[in-house]
């Protein structure tokens, strides 16, 4: 049985491939968390597990009989796991690890808020990645009549990530010709099969290779033909290397190292939302114990109204008070249910808010929930208030704005060599090494697998082999384009510089305020305190004389109404210097760190360990 004359061919062209890529494929290099997997992985997509839009069990353990009872801790827990905010910002870390994983094949990595890339590593082409285009494949001059020679060049070929072409192709034409000098005939059919395969890749320094192998089965109706029908074959190695301008490291690399300084940049911008979430469901816990406290002071204030309506409806009877001074008492009782009632829905408010931080689904059997905080507001105490400029170091060195700034100035750093790199004009060297093939049959039977092996052997074995080398030199006589890019990558990091240093002078004078917001904090609630203090002794003094007859309900209404001003007022003071004490772990950059917070579990969404707050019972002033 005859064998099918192209079989070799088919072999010859799947067997180099694939010799090469499994070792390209297993050397590739990959981001943190996202794997391969097989050689036929590389080919599919990887699934991304969905998102968890159901509230995480925690929820349920802290109601009980239809209370929530929440420590700040407990409410710092379900925000870790539950927040919308934070769940959102999770994706951020992954982006940056698909940039990177993009950014290794040698294309410019894609960003996400808050990480930068460059303009300037685009060298005026936004998208851009490295790859070149190398020289062409074919069967060069083998098999023709008139041989081959003349100028060669090979350009830069490939991409980091190695790439693989194989095409096959028949084409039947049939062509009237002018003259029959060359054919012997006026009109000459040709029937050809062709297969080539290529394989390009380009390395960190700029070198490049290719190699591509062809072949081609033809016959023809030409009589003049030495053989018909013939196999031409040819392997080809060609070989670019930029010596100036692309040269190096830096000029390739560019976008993995940004892409890895945009790894750190996307954990602060993760830590940043969680200080964030953090502070915000910190300060609404402590104004939803301001707004109880606030109840209470309504609700007090309401029974004593109350009381006095009632004692001054007996004095009336007995004829000791005027019908005008239970008016007053009436009136001051309307007033105080005004109060209870906006106190009431305003703590009603708040809670709805701050359910809203610590849920990833509104339900409705949660509506109906009432919260009940188990954490008393803070004391005030000199331990809390630290040292300036130890406050200013520790904010320096932790705030993650800053360190997200001086990631962006690295960058940036990075975009000014490229730049100047980009001035220098192309100049490169290249080879390449050839070898063909020709074999057939003079006459018109078909070409065996023989025939064919014999073109494959003779390419191989360089019996009519191709030589070439040389340089290429390509310069721009005004070169303004690449200077205006170094110009402007130099001006964006100077406008950086200035930038960084305008951010370290804004957490300085922040650490001053958050400094000054714990000092005023302190002198308000003790200041509070005492006025309250003495506001309802005044306000017990002025019941006795009007027991005594020496005053009047109204003078009593007025010394009341004192009072509860002087309640509120402690109650707010007390509620601001816990926030002042929140104020001050945020702009020391310590949020994380004091609240026990571990970023591993807070990214991953599982909080195994329940933050350790300031305010817990656990800690102690020593802590602050």
């Amino acid at each position: 049985m005859k064998k099918n004359p192209f079989r070799s061919a088919l072999i010859a062209a799947v067997i180099l491939p694939g010799l090469i890529l499994p070792t390209s494929v297993s050397a590739q290099s990959t981001a943190k968390g996202f794997s391969l997997g097989s050689v036929t992985g590389i080919w599919q997509q990887q699934v991304v597990a969905p998102p968890k839009l159901e509230n995480s069990p925690r929820i349920e353990s802290l109601i009980r009989n239809g209370v929530l009872e929440l420590s700040l801790s407990d409410a710092l827990a379900l925000a870790l796991e539950n927040n919308l905010d934070i769940a959102v910002q999770r994706y951020i870390p992954e982006f940056s690890r698909t940039d990177l994983l993009r950014t290794r094949s040698g294309q410019s990595p894609r960003g996400f808020a808050g990480g930068s890339t460059p303009g300037g590593l685009t060298a005026g082409a936004l998208g851009a990645g490295i790859s070149g285009s190398g020289a062409g494949s074919g069967v060069g001059s083998a098999g023709g009549i008139t041989g081959g020679g003349g100028a060669v060049q090979v350009g830069s070929s490939g991409n980091f990530d190695p790439t693989l072409s194989v095409g096959f192709s028949f084409n039947r034409v049939t062509s009237p010709l002018n003259t029959s000098v060359v054919s012997g005939l006026y009109d000459v059919t040709s029937n050809a099969l062709a297969f080539s395969t290529s394989y390009a890749q380009l390395f960190p320094t700029g070198t490049s290779y290719s190699l591509s192998l062809s072949g081609q089965r033809q016959s023809s109706t030409q009589q003049n033909l030495l053989y018909n029908p013939s196999a031409v074959t040819r392997f080809a190695l060609s070989v670019n290397q930029p010596l100036l301008n692309g040269f190096g490291r830096l000029p390739n690399e560019r976008y993995i190292m940004v892409a890895h300084n945009n790894t750190s940049v996307a954990v602060n911008v993760f830590r940043m939302q969680l200080i964030t979430t953090v502070v915000a469901v910190g300060n609404a816990y402590w104004d939803l114990a301001a707004l109880r406290e606030n109840v209470r002071v309504a609700e007090q204030s309401l029974a004593v109204a109350s009381q006095l309506l009632e004692d001054n409806r007996i004095r009336l009877d007995v004829g000791t008070m005027s019908p005008l001074d239970v008016t007053s008492a009436e009136s001051e009782v309307a007033s105080r249910t005004r109060d209870l009632t906006l106190a009431e829905t305003n703590l009603r408010m708040q809670e709805a808010t701050l359910k809203n931080m610590l849920v990833r689904k509104i339900e409705p059997k949660l509506d109906s929930v009432r919260i009940f905080l188990s954490d008393a507001m803070p004391t005030p105490a000199d331990i809390d208030i630290p040292d300036e400029k130890e406050a200013l170091a520790t904010a320096l060195g932790n705030r993650p704005e800053l360190q997200q700034a001086e990631i962006n100035l690295k960058n940036q750093e990075i975009s000014v060599e490229f730049t100047k790199n980009a001035l220098l004009p192309a100049f490169a060297v290249f080879g390449l090494y050839a070898g063909s093939g020709l074999q057939g049959s003079s006459s018109n039977e078909s070409i065996d697998d023989t025939n064919l092996l014999n073109s494959f052997g003779q390419t191989f074995r360089g019996e009519y082999p191709e030589f070439a080398g040389g340089v290429s030199f390509n310069v721009s006589l005004r070169n303004r384009t690449a200077q205006a890019d170094s110009l402007r990558s130099q001006l964006e990091r100077n406008q950086q510089l200035i930038n960084l240093q305008r951010s370290n002078n804004s957490i300085a004078v922040e650490v001053q305020k958050a400094i000054i917001g714990l000092i005023q904090g302190k002198a308000q609630v003790e200041a509070a305190h005492k006025a309250a203090s003495l506001a309802a002794e005044i306000w017990e003094g002025e019941k006795i004389k009007l027991d005594a007859g020496a005053s009047t309900s109204y003078q009593v209404i007025l010394r009341e109404r004192d009072y509860v001003a002087a309640r509120q007022a402690e109650v707010a003071a007390a509620s601001s210097y816990a926030r002042a004490i929140i104020e001050m772990d945020r702009a020391r950059g310590l949020t994380l760190e004091r609240n026990s917070i571990k970023y591993s579990e807070a990214l991953d969404g599982n909080i195994s360990t329940a933050p350790a707050t300031p305010f817990s019972g656990n800690g102690t002033k020593g802590e602050r």
